[in-house]
């Protein structure tokens, strides 16, 4: 009997034991040092109760912990049953934003709408997670404003060097150059020969390249026809009033002389004589250098024959080819710079004077010509020169710097910055371009601020956004 009862008594206390320990392992209070050195150890706080998990399975996880997953039900090597992730649990690998970032973004006003973080064409009204777990983006009011607008964040423009300036009123002149050659002027050119025939008596002291007045003597010659018709005219001059000369024979006669070229010095003389000179003195017809002598002592000459060739250097021509591609910046009245090789730091302005009507189809360039004063005589024709032509107009007009126009071939535009990292694509009308500049004519106002610098970047995520919205509503982007 003995056994059976002890037995009993061991088990009864071996459980009470156990009740005890479980119960102050649930408990906060500090055991006795007595009891703590029966018990092994107290035993530690579970976690907290966890609200029930709700929604879709998403995937399975290790149910010891480990970083293992699976997207269907599957078990661990000991047997494990993995454990099922539901939608209502968190399933971001990221950590979570910090609560200072969630104030800031409180702080930039109401959330209008929640917009697809990897930029497909879809919102939401209330927080949401895409197909593949990742949380919608908020969109505060003012963020987008206008659908044309891009939003770039402040560390992507300043790590690509973006930068912006204002659209000013400026002065916009285009320097054309062109190469050029220096011409005599066609109207400043004489030539000296005789309307009878003649014989040269003597030539005065000029030659090729010497310079005469007018009024200079050239030579000493001698006419028959000339000899005559002053011999009438100074018989119509020396007869008596009965003799029935009237005026009009009188003027006549002079008129033969004057026909024949005699000059008003010559005709001067005879009445003044009343005297037939037997040679006549010809003047030189204008001031200038002479190019050609043809004349020499005791030569015949025929009617038409150049005995001298005259050019007056006072006034010049530049002639210039301009390429074909600068012909609609070039007008009439144009002030122009030429530098001679020959005297490459003494420039010569001038203007405009003729644009030719004609093409030059080997070259395709157009021919200007450009008048110049040449009152020192140091231009001479077939100069090689460099011509500076500056074209534009004196009135101010909106320009930016040439960098700001992304020009697609088809059109062209600017990317209007429009504050707080936002950036509007806006098609411009573009007009003369000059000193690195360009004009614009429409599109733009004085003071509007466009991006100069790294303006591809926001440009494509503008087309990107344009094609997405396109792919949204079924229409094809601009």
């Amino acid at each position: 009997m003995r056994r059976p009862v002890g037995a009993v008594f061991i088990v009864s206390a071996i459980l009470a034991a156990g009740m005890v320990g479980l119960a102050v392992g649930r408990s906060s209070i500090p055991l006795p040092g007595w009891l703590a050195a029966v018990l092994p150890a107290k035993i530690k706080a579970g976690p907290p109760a966890q609200s029930v998990a709700t929604g879709p399975v998403i995937y399975y996880r290790d149910p010891e912990g480990l970083p293992d997953y699976s997207p269907t039900p599957k078990k661990t090597l000991s047997g494990k049953e993995y454990l099922a992730v539901r939608a209502s649990e968190d399933v971001s690998f990221e950590e979570k934003a910090p609560e200072v970032m969630t104030t800031k973004g409180r702080e930039r006003g109401r959330i209008r709408f929640y917009r697809n973080p990897m930029g497909l064409p879809d919102t939401s009204p209330t927080p949401k997670k895409d197909s593949m777990g990742m949380d919608y983006l908020p969109v505060y009011e003012g963020e987008q404003d206008d659908d044309s607008s891009v939003k770039v964040s402040a560390g992507k423009l300043q790590k690509a060097g973006v930068q912006t300036e204002v659209a000013e009123r400026r002065t916009l002149n285009t320097m054309v150059r062109a190469p050029g050659t220096v011409q005599q002027d066609e109207r400043r050119v004489s030539v000296v020969s005789l309307r009878f025939e003649g014989f040269i008596d003597t030539v005065g002291n000029v030659t090729t390249g010497a310079r005469v007045h007018k009024g200079q003597p050239l030579m000493r010659i001698y006419g028959p026809n000339l000899s005559s018709a002053a011999a009438e005219y100074l018989s119509a001059l020396n007869a008596r009033p009965d003799a029935g000369i009237t005026n009009q024979a009188l003027k006549g006669a002079r008129r033969r002389l004057e026909n024949l070229g005699a000059p008003d010095a010559f005709i001067a003389d005879m009445e003044r004589t009343r005297e037939i000179p037997v040679y006549m003195t010809w003047p030189a017809p204008q001031d200038g250098e002479i190019i050609e002598r043809a004349a020499v002592n005791g030569m015949r000459a025929a009617p038409g024959d150049v005995l001298f060739r005259i050019v007056d250097h006072g006034v010049v021509w530049a002639m210039a080819d301009v390429a074909e591609r600068d012909l609609a910046l070039l007008a009439v009245g144009q002030k122009v710079t030429v530098r001679p090789r020959a005297y490459p730091d003494r420039p010569f302005a001038g203007k405009v004077a003729v644009i030719y009507p004609r093409l030059m189809a080997e070259t395709r360039t157009a021919r200007i010509r450009i008048e110049l004063p040449n009152p020192d005589q140091l231009l001479r024709p077939d100069m090689y020169a460099e011509v500076e032509i500056t074209t534009g107009t004196e009135a101010p007009v909106v320009t930016v710097s040439a960098s700001a126009v992304i020009d697609s071939g088809e059109r062209q535009i600017v990317l209007l910055d429009k504050g707080e990292g936002r950036f509007e694509p806006r098609a411009v009308k573009l007009g003369r371009r000059g000193d690195g500049r360009v004009e614009i004519r429409e599109g733009l106002a004085e003071n509007d601020r466009v991006v100069v610098s790294a303006n591809f970047l926001i440009d494509a995520e503008s087309n990107l956004k344009a094609a997405l919205r396109g792919l949204d509503t079924g229409e094809k982007p601009q």
